[in-house]
């Protein structure tokens, strides 16, 4: 069986291609970006403008038209699926606390800006300093602890503006 590409075009078209059909494409790579492509008699100019190989996202000029194209394999549906895909952590609106322990540093304050993993604060747990980071960038919409506080396992410690 062979793997089946989704791809979406400017967010708007899907398309679904098979690697055969991929393969079958008649194309010539003429520079490191520029390719030559017939396909059912039309010639095709196509330049690669930017690619994220890790997002599989790329910027393709066909014809002189510039195309926004995003690409997905069968474990990219998977990992999608399972809510595990690159960037979901980033969705995070609150943090919990991971274990019940002390609150022994508060290292932000309501209103702060943080950045993707700057330290928010310390939970002392089992007799070890556990340092709790920001899993994205925004604002501290309220802090529900304090300095010296117990806590529980998955008690609402800090929130973000949505």
């Amino acid at each position: 069986m062979s793997p089946i590409y989704q791809t979406k075009v400017n967010n708007t078209y899907d398309f679904e291609l098979t690697q055969e059909a991929v393969e079958a494409l008649d194309s010539v790579k003429e520079t490191n970006s520029n390719y030559h492509i017939i396909n059912n008699d039309t010639n095709y100019k196509a330049e690669i403008v930017s690619s994220n190989f890790i997002t599989k996202h790329y910027q393709m000029k066909i014809n002189g038209n510039l195309y926004s194209i995003a690409i997905e394999d069968h474990l990219d549906t998977l990992i999608k699926d399972l809510g595990f895909e690159i960037g979901a952590s980033k969705q995070v609106n609150d943090i919990k606390a991971p274990m019940p322990g002390l609150i022994l540093d508060i290292a932000v304050q309501v209103g702060q800006e943080v950045e993707e993993n700057d330290t928010l604060l310390i939970l002392e747990a089992m007799k070890m300093e556990n340092v709790i980071t920001s899993p994205r960038s925004g604002f501290i919409k309220s802090i529900s602890v304090k300095q010296g506080d117990a806590v529980d396992k998955s008690q609402l410690l800090i929130e973000f503006e949505a």
